[in-house]
């Protein structure tokens, strides 16, 4: 037998020592796993295999007034891909060879970050059948790529109403800021703009959730458990889908009448219905229109500048309530009635038109669009002659008597301030004044001074004054109505998904405009002769229902005249009140009035009769 050497031997023990304590902690954190902390880790195994995903709920629907639907859901096939493959090339290939979508197309969709690591992202909506077959069949060679039923937007009278309606698209970071963490994740789809965007709280509805198993590379193998997600609720609004359909197309026609006529550059307009009675929005035109449908999926970049450019005059404006213009004349029974509430004139008050007015010396001199003169007028005649003379004059008593009157009055009226329409992005239009001008000209000290010009241009409704056509609606649906000022408003009733109601949106008074009811009445008698007798004579020539209204031609500077026409009917019981613009359409009489008429010919179910232009020259 071998004797080993002392340090041998020592060596030995000390190893023998060595993995003796190594086995001792081995065998007690063994212990500790399995039986102290055996619980914990089987929990953490648990988490990894069971993951919860959400899914998302079906907006409500929308209807107009009589029920009949604008906007719903349909099924749509949608290819999907697991957000953990998004970075294989060779896939992404693959994917945009049978999606017929190029590689860079693909990347666009999916360049929102997502939340929820296995909340698949969605490639492509509306994919063939025999796409969704081929891609179920090829599986293996696609893997996190799924066919999945998804529900959309669907717009079944296409693009009616598209900008009181608005579209969809994915929550931006800033929106997402702004929101419910809880409620909001990356990729969600959220309103836009128009209804969409400002009833989205109401539209959107709860999510559901899914909890599933998955293996070690995090594909799904079951389904634990599954919550349903809860729908939106539904919205009736006061929108009448076939006065909506003629009030477009009249606008439409107005444009193209306005491009015969020698006016090329009329590119674009607005046209308004409302119950001057309640203040409901019956019809909300503006053109050009979009297409909500082409946001589906997420809408392409050079789509996107498309419609954002001047080129293409900026389709996704409403400018019913989002732009603002120099309304005219349609602006001038604001400077009547501030002249008969200030006492600078009277019924029996008489002007001399001659053409040209001079009332601020012979350096300053201003001339009536009638350059022959109207000769000796009354308040009534210059109203339905709209003879600029006699308002240059009321104007400039205005201005003289002091105090910023007209625009006391105008404000009376609710100008320079929003109308509080359920719509976002409203504008407030402007009514100049002396603070503002010096505001604006900070710069120029020497065009700070209010002149008497301003306030004379302020009276024809021209100069520095900007109005929205839904201001204008709303200026008419008082004058209307005898002196109350209502709240435009395009949601009647708020519905649950199985047709109940929830909320009743009533009409909201703004005020009571303080101006006296036998002055309104003289008005409404003069905004008649404007039919009757004056600059809407022949585009009414003829119309079986009594109309009172008034013609507007704005002069912007570098541009064609842009037409406008406000009117309300019957005359001596008012339901409806109309605004047409059209800009550099020329004179409002021979182009706006025209398609006021036949609009109200939709309204009262005559045939939308009567020639698309009349020759006018007025303003």
């Amino acid at each position: 037998m071998v004797k080993l050497d002392d340090s041998i031997q020592k060596r030995l023990v000390v190893l023998e020592a060595i993995i003796t304590v190594v086995f001792s902690i081995l065998l007690g954190r063994l212990w500790s796993l399995q039986v102290l902390a055996g619980e914990k880790y089987v929990e953490m195994a648990e988490s990894n295999r069971i993951r919860t995903i959400t899914t998302s709920a079906p907006r409500g629907v929308i209807y107009d007034k009589n029920g009949e639907i604008l906007v719903n859901n349909r099924p749509s096939l949608a290819a999907t891909i697991a957000p953990s493959k998004l970075k294989n090339k060779d896939l992404m290939l693959k994917l945009g060879e049978i999606l017929n979508m190029a590689p860079d197309e693909i990347k666009e969709k999916l360049k929102e970050k997502t939340a929820d690591p296995l909340k698949p992202r969605v490639i492509k909506y509306d994919i063939e059948e025999d796409v969704a077959v081929y891609i179920k069949e090829h599986s293996f060679d696609l893997p996190g790529v799924e066919v999945k039923l998804e529900y959309v937007r669907n717009y079944p009278t296409s693009t009616i109403a598209a900008h009181a309606l608005g579209y969809l698209g994915e929550i931006s970071e800033e929106e997402l800021d702004k929101k419910d963490e809880a409620e909001y994740e990356p990729g969600d789809l959220v309103g836009k703009s128009g209804i969409e965007k400002q009833y989205e709280g109401i539209l959107r509805g709860g999510k559901g959730s899914q909890e599933v198993e998955v293996d070690a590379s995090g594909k799904i193998i079951r389904v634990l458990d599954d919550k349903e997600a809860i729908a939106g609720n539904n919205l009736e609004l006061t929108i009448d889908a076939n006065l909506q359909v003629a009030t477009e197309k009249s606008l439409v026609d107005a444009i193209k009448a306005a491009q015969r006529d020698g006016y090329p550059e009329a590119q674009a307009g607005a046209a308004v219905v409302v119950d001057p009675n309640t203040g409901e929005v019956l019809a909300m035109a503006s053109y050009p229109a979009y297409d909500a449908s082409k946001f589906i999926g997420g809408i392409s970049s050079k789509e996107w500048v498309r419609l954002n450019d001047k080129s293409s005059n900026f389709p996704l404006i409403n400018r019913t309530m989002m732009c603002s213009y120099a309304p005219a004349s349609v602006f001038k029974p604001v400077t009547y009635l501030a002249g008969l509430m200030e006492g600078v004139v009277s019924y029996n008050s008489t002007f001399n038109c001659e053409g040209k007015w001079t009332g601020m010396g012979e350096d300053w001199p201003k001339h009536c669009w009638n350059r022959a003169g109207h000769g000796l007028v009354d308040l009534s005649l210059g109203m339905s002659e709209s003879c600029d003379v006699v308002f240059y004059e009321i104007g400039y008593m205005l201005y003289k008597k002091g105090g910023e009157l007209l625009q006391k009055w105008s404000r009376e009226f609710n100008f320079g301030r929003q109308t509080g329409i359920d719509l976002p992005s409203e504008t407030k239009g402007r009514v100049p004044d002396i603070a503002w001008k010096k505001r604006f000209n900070e710069k120029y000290p020497e065009y700070q001074k209010w002149v008497p010009g301003d306030t004379v241009n302020l009276a024809i409704g021209q100069g520095d004054l900007l109005t929205s056509p839904l201001q204008i609606v709303n200026l008419y649906g008082t004058i209307a109505n005898g002196g109350t000022l209502w709240k435009p408003h395009l949601v009647k009733r708020v519905l649950t998904a199985e047709g109940e109601q929830i909320h009743l949106f009533k009409k909201e008074k703004i005020r009571d405009v303080a101006i006296s009811k036998n002055t309104i009445k003289r008005l409404q008698k003069e905004l008649r002769r404007v039919v009757t007798d004056g600059t809407a004579e022949r585009a009414f020539s003829g119309f079986p229902i009594d109309v009172a209204g008034k013609t507007g031609t704005a002069e912007v500077k570098g541009k064609d005249d842009f037409a406008w026409f406000a009117c309300y009917a019957p005359a001596n019981n008012p339901r409806y009140v109309i605004v047409v613009m059209v800009e550099q359409g020329g004179h409002g009489g021979s182009i706006a009035a025209p398609a006021a008429r036949r609009i109200l010919a939709a309204a009262f179910g005559f045939p939308q009769t009567g020639p698309m232009s009349v020759v006018d020259n007025s303003r």
